[in-house]
């Protein structure tokens, strides 16, 4: 054995006995399936690595490992499913409305889960034991509240974004956001943005914080004191972050400033391709013109589609020489072409990783981005709401597919777009070396992230990667202060010269006499 292996041995050994039984509690609270995959991984990595992992969701692992530990909320996904009926919602039509109509939207949501969460009898009886934790990781995302749990069970706190860098995790570690070229996350723009969409991207992302700080916040806090009125303000909680964990890479994601308490993590999900169905084995396998695997997601229900966007999906997907996997809700479409198969789940990694996967056909939600970035495979992007039109953007960007706005879909452009991906080698040549990219990394991001947790234990939360801004109020952060002092001096010196050319201007006594 070399000297280095011996010297990979004792690094091992060493993060092994630091982070062993380590208690972590991790809450993944809202009531989406993808939300949870995300919380999911996280907690398995870590119970795979030796730490005891308490993990709070809507949702249920099967299958958990040893140190994991569930607290299930049952009845919140019932809960929400009943309310999307009642109110009619259909997700392609909320795809339509603006991205400030959008955000309230969310609002309305949020306050009404965090509401559900705290209310949970298994939440409250989680605040009320006598449980210690480490470190506690909270999903960021208009849950403000939620981060009581660090100050009540005294431990650092660590948030995880199921995005890259963004709005509702920049304010709290002060991490800077130019809106020159970081577009926001509601808005289906790329970094090299005109003037038109610079101005737009500035405009809403004031709306943005105004919304946080005026409307989220103080609901938020209101939400805090009904639940837990012995429990500091919110503002004495949601800034203090030991560390960030952003689902993103350089591979996805541009390029974009992060402070030093932000780590990438992205692909952290991904797992290693397991053994396909016998029948979707023998699917692919005989698919010798290739095949194209087509879902919008688990949070999106297919058969809300209109039935136009719904023919013309079927008519064109329909003429080709490819076989079609369609992840569809219902047991049959009407109209099936014979070159269909359907099913109401598929194991995508598994799928996106057989050589005979020509295109994925996505919703672009992150999750499935990351996952065909991960195995190279072309995408042909429908975006519908939220990220899912800034990530569509992105893949265009990156050269891996093109994207269609959902409620745009018609077959000219769709047959348009279907041969260009297809047809032209660029797509699969850039998603190949974007895959090359994800992989190309020193540790692994599971790896990675189990080396913070357990850096942020060992370091009584880390506050020395902590920036200074986070301790400013958001007028010094933005320098509003020296700026109304610049613009007065401005005003001040122009409105003295103003006067004094005046005086000098005005005729004397003797002349008024003559």
């Amino acid at each position: 054995m070399t000297i280095l292996y011996y010297k990979i041995i004792i690094f091992v050994l060493c993060f092994v006995s630091s982070s062993f039984g380590a208690n972590v509690l991790i809450i993944f609270s809202q009531p989406a399936k993808s939300h949870y995959i995300l919380g999911n991984g996280l907690a398995t990595g870590l119970a795979k690595r030796g730490f005891n992992v308490t993990i709070v969701s809507p949702f249920e692992e099967k299958h958990p490992p040893e140190n994991y530990h569930q607290i299930v909320l049952d009845g919140v996904v019932e809960k929400m499913e009943e309310n999307l009926i009642k109110g009619n919602f259909n997700v392609f039509e909320f795809g339509d409305t603006s991205p400030m109509l959008q955000s309230l939207i969310l609002n309305t949501m949020s306050t009404e889960f965090a509401n559900q969460f705290f209310a949970h009898q298994k939440v409250q009886n989680l605040l009320k034991s006598e449980e210690h934790f480490d470190v506690v990781v909270i999903e960021q995302f208009l849950n403000d509240a939620t981060k009581i749990f660090a100050h009540h069970f005294k431990a650092p706190l660590i948030i995880a974004s199921s995005l890259g860098p963004n709005i509702w995790v920049n304010d709290l570690v002060a991490n800077p956001e130019p809106p020159a070229y970081v577009p926001n996350v509601f808005l289906n723009f790329n970094d090299e943005m005109g003037f038109t969409e610079r101005l737009y991207n500035f405009l809403f992302g004031i709306f943005c914080q105004l919304n946080t700080h005026f409307v989220v916040y103080p609901t938020q806090s209101k939400i805090l004191k009904k639940y837990y009125p012995i429990g500091p303000d919110l503002d004495g909680i949601i800034y203090n972050v030991s560390l960030v964990f952003l689902n993103s890479h350089e591979s996805i994601n541009e390029p974009v400033p992060i402070v030093p308490n932000m780590v990438h993590i992205g692909g952290y999900h991904v797992t290693p391709p397991k053994k396909l169905p016998k029948d979707l084995q023998h699917f692919l396998d005989n698919s010798k013109e290739g095949a194209i695997y087509f879902s919008l997601g688990s949070n999106v229900i297919p058969s809300q589609m209109p039935n136009a966007t719904r023919d013309a999906i079927l008519k064109v997907l329909g003429s080709r020489k490819e076989k079609i996997l369609w992840k569809w809700d219902q047991d049959s479409l009407p109209n099936q072409p014979p070159n269909f198969k359907l099913s109401k789940w598929f194991p995508q990694q598994d799928l996106l990783a057989h050589p005979n996967i020509k295109l994925f056909i996505t919703h672009c939600g992150l999750l499935s981005t990351t996952e065909t970035i991960y195995h190279g495979v072309p995408i042909l992007g429908f975006p519908v709401f939220g990220d899912q039109k800034l990530n569509a953007a992105r893949a265009a960007t990156l050269g891996i597919g093109k994207f269609i706005d959902f409620s745009k879909i018609n077959e000219n452009n769709l047959e348009e777009a279907l041969n260009e991906v297809l047809d032209n080698p660029k797509y699969l040549q850039n998603a190949k070396y974007r895959s090359q990219l994800m992989h190309d990394r020193p540790v692994k991001p599971m790896d990675l992230a189990a080396y913070w947790v357990d850096y942020v234990i060992r370091h009584k939360g880390a506050p020395h990667l902590r920036v200074a801004g986070v301790k400013l109020p958001l007028y010094k952060y933005l320098m509003l202060d020296v700026l109304a002092a610049i613009f007065a001096s401005i005003f001040t010196l122009f409105y003295l010269v103003y006067r004094i050319v005046k005086y000098c201007r005005a005729p004397s006594v003797k002349e008024k006499q003559h």
